[in-house]
């Protein structure tokens, strides 16, 4: 694998701020990658550009709950079926996670505070006990008795990597003769996302990664 350099890597981010921590990110992020295999151009461009949208450039590693109850009633209307239910979670994002996370992924009941304690963390934020418990097995890391080693460099990168090798993404990131990668990375993005949010930034930035590698 021919490691990502400083300036491949400061190539790929939009912000004075972002190229701030790249000291912090290029080595965590080159062995994760080695680790889980993305090791040619092609499955690094897109896997970065997966994550620098996931992530908003490395700025969100642990996800916001801070919703209002207006917001709660449309983000889940089955969860808050009411406006006095949701005004009693509006803006408590402890009490939110705790409550849409509930009894789903391996989490425990509402009172068990599994929702809160397994929210969203990472490059890719992974979710709920089930998806911590597999990936600290698979990586070697106490995830469920120290679920903010997610939101470190280390952690943050090797369980994207993981994650995105949990779902067989190097074969669509390749390059194949006769095959659309443009089809390809949207597959790529509906296996992370669940959907097409943010696909024109997403298609952005694999476009600027695959110039950022192909300049060396």
């Amino acid at each position: 694998m021919k490691e990502i350099t400083k300036a491949q890597f400061a190539a790929m981010l939009s912000t004075p701020a972002a190229r701030q921590h790249i000291d912090a990110w290029i080595q965590p992020l080159n062995s994760a990658m080695e680790e889980s295999a993305i090791t040619s151009p092609a499955r690094q461009a897109a896997f970065l550009a997966q994550i620098l949208h996931e992530s908003g450039e490395f700025q969100h590693l642990v996800e916001n709950l801070k919703y209002s109850a207006e917001r709660l009633r449309q983000v889940w209307p089955s969860r808050f079926t009411s406006n006095e239910i949701a005004a009693a979670y509006g803006y408590n994002p402890e009490k939110i996670a705790n409550k849409v996370y509930a009894s789903r992924m391996g989490n425990g009941d509402e009172s068990s505070g599994d929702g809160w304690k397994f929210r969203g963390r990472g490059l890719i934020q992974l979710t709920g006990r089930q998806n911590y418990t597999k990936c600290g097995k698979a990586l070697g890391l106490d995830t469920v008795g120290d679920p903010d080693l997610l939101a470190q460099p280390a952690g943050a990168a090797r369980s994207a990597a993981w994650y995105w090798g949990s779902l067989n993404l190097n074969g669509l990131a390749d390059d194949k003769p006769g095959v659309d990668a443009n089809d390809e990375f949207i597959k790529i993005t509906r296996l992370i996302n669940g959907g097409t949010v943010g696909l024109l930034s997403r298609l952005t930035y694999w476009k600027t990664c695959k110039q950022a590698l192909a300049g060396g």
